[in-house]
């Protein structure tokens, strides 16, 4: 997993360059329709790092391809510039490169329920899962782009 220092060696720091972040590296994606059709709960328009359009796209489609999409349930955020969670370090979040989905029922330090089979599409595209993640950090809900 990449360093906070990697990260905005990469791509600056939002918290503190904010506008000139995101006039560099954040876009807004349109889901295609027919991704939204599969899993509903996926929004009609995403902010994100435009890296990640690509690869939020390939996994959405291999697990629909794969049958996994219904697992899918709530779409939970991508950009919001913060902490990590029990941290002082900056979220992944605040990049645009990581994704949350089924908060709910994936919480922060809590049981994950996906499938094994779901987070592995996620993996083998080169995804970070957070359920993989160590007790006192598991974070089921979290996938983060590691592939720049």
């Amino acid at each position: 997993m990449k360093t906070q220092s990697q990260l905005i060696a990469k791509f600056g720091n939002p918290e503190v360059n904010r506008l000139p972040f995101e006039n560099k590296w954040m876009k807004v994606w349109i889901v295609p329709a027919d991704i939204r059709k599969a899993i509903p709960a996926m929004p009609e328009k995403i902010y994100l790092n435009k890296l990640i359009e690509a690869p939020l796209e390939k996994a959405l489609r291999s697990l629909i391809s794969h049958g996994m999409h219904e697992e899918i349930k709530t779409w939970n955020g991508c950009f919001n510039i913060r902490k990590k969670r029990g941290s002082s370090g900056i979220s992944a979040h605040a990049f645009g490169i990581a994704v949350d989905l089924n908060a709910a029922t994936n919480p922060f330090r809590g049981a994950v329920t996906w499938s094994k089979e779901f987070l592995q599409v996620w993996r083998d595209i080169g995804w970070i899962c957070g359920a993989d993640w160590s007790p006192a950090s598991k974070d089921g809900m979290h996938f983060q782009w590691e592939g720049f």
